[in-house]
């Protein structure tokens, strides 16, 4: 007779609503090392628990036997491989599961680092780090990139999620050592809005962010993936492109923008009565509508946050993406966002020559962009995508001369948007 075991974030909150875990034997809410292997030897041996739900504590780090040896070498030959220096996060934003952890745990770094050499002997050097903030502990930290930095080659590549306001010294100056394409940092940066950040319990110095971010981009090559969300409580629309707005100047690579979820067992449920917060009940639980955002205003973000990732971080359109934002990125990326989706209807499989073609338009008819100089950007950006065919937009259009060029550079420049921004305030 199979026994049916369930473990996992998703079951192991709020579980005495979900008919799965009536269906199954046992659940295992937390984490389950040692917990699954005493369950098992339990069975084996004839001798059940009593109860179904077991809510093991978290185990000492230094009790785990290392995972890594069971990556195959098709593993180390196909996948990226996930590693974790510690487990835990100190910080209780209300949205993350994280803000139910009890502690902070690091593993042992002397054994960690010897693992890390057994996997980099066996030809790993894709390296992405499941740890919630890598740059918490700054004396660990710096020993793994000091690690990585003196095995550094063209192949190594490292993803490791960090805070955004604790850059000391001694880890900017590890960070601008590695070549690029070698490290790419994940920050969440959610909300600028100082009332929103208090009410969902999230501490961010927003100065030292920005501060930071400004100096990853001009003195690394580190890639910049950075999270906003929308329908954070407290949040209207405009507090939103605020803080898109004030991103998008930092000029990170990436800017992925999400939808507030509601994970079972999360704080955030707690603002649900007083913000009016309704969720879809199944996967992946986002927020339908709330006391500041109606249901059409966030399928608009929703799908603004579609196009975002098509266009604004697709890397695909680095000539024709300050013309597109020019001073007002919120703003003037809603607007096509909202004109796409009325002429296309889609949100998916966009050819990539169409995509031009549409952009070009919306460019010219709903942005009010000078034709010739959008017709010279998106020209270049196709040029460098290595597309073949030829765009509509293109056929139909004059070459570029020296004067569009020129002009096509100076349109929108981050300098320029800077000066816009003083005058209008």
């Amino acid at each position: 007779e199979v026994q049916i075991v369930l473990g996992g974030p998703e079951v192991s909150h709020e579980w005495e609503q979900q008919r799965i875990v009536t269906l199954a034997d046992y659940l295992i809410a937390g984490q389950a090392d040692l917990a699954f292997v005493q369950l098992c030897r339990r069975l084996l041996a004839d001798d059940p628990p009593d109860g179904k739900v077991m809510t093991p504590e978290s185990p000492p780090l230094s009790c785990l036997a290392s995972p890594y040896p069971f990556y195959c070498d098709e593993d180390i030959a196909h996948r990226l491989i996930y590693v974790e220096a510690s487990r835990g996060c100190p910080f209780k934003c209300e949205f993350c599961l994280s803000a139910l952890d009890q502690n902070t745990q690091p593993f042992p770094l002397e054994l960690f680092l010897g693992e890390m050499e057994q996997l980099y002997q066996r030809g790993v050097r894709h390296f992405k780090f499941v740890d919630r903030t890598f740059n918490l502990n700054i004396r660990t930290s710096t020993q793994i990139l000091d690690f990585f930095l003196e095995r550094a080659d063209k192949q190594l590549f490292l993803h490791f999620e960090v805070i955004p306001d604790h850059l000391p010294s001694s880890l900017k100056d590890r960070i601008a050592r590695f070549p690029a394409g070698s490290l790419q940092l994940e920050i969440g940066i959610q909300t600028f809005n100082p009332t929103v950040q208090a009410h969902i319990n999230r501490k961010q110095h927003n100065r030292k962010t920005e501060e930071n971010l400004a100096w990853l981009r001009q003195h690394t090559s580190a890639y910049l993936h950075t999270d906003l969300i929308a329908g954070l409580p407290g949040e209207d629309l405009g507090s939103f492109a605020a803080s898109f707005d004030r991103l998008v100047t930092l000029d990170p690579h990436e800017i992925q923008v999400g939808i507030l979820k509601r994970l079972r067992g999360t704080p955030i449920d707690r603002h649900t009565a007083p913000f009016d917060c309704r969720y879809n009940p199944h996967p992946p639980y986002n927020l339908l509508c709330s006391e500041l955002l109606d249901f059409a205003t966030l399928r608009r973000l929703e799908r603004f946050a579609r196009y975002w990732d098509l266009i604004g971080n697709s890397g695909r359109f680095a000539q024709t993406r300050p013309i597109l934002l020019d001073n007002a990125p919120f703003r003037r990326f809603m607007s096509l966002s909202d004109w796409l989706f009325a002429t296309t209807g889609q949100t998916h499989q966009f050819a990539l020559e169409r995509l031009f073609d549409w952009l070009y338009q919306g460019l010219t008819e709903v942005l009010g962009a000078d034709a010739a100089i959008a017709r010279h950007v998106l020209a270049e950006d196709y040029q460098a995508s290595s597309a073949k065919g030829c765009p509509a937009f293109l056929r139909a259009g004059r070459p570029a001369t020296a004067k569009t060029a020129k002009a096509a550079r100076n349109a929108a420049t981050p300098d320029r948007q800077a000066r816009r921004r003083q005058e209008e305030n």
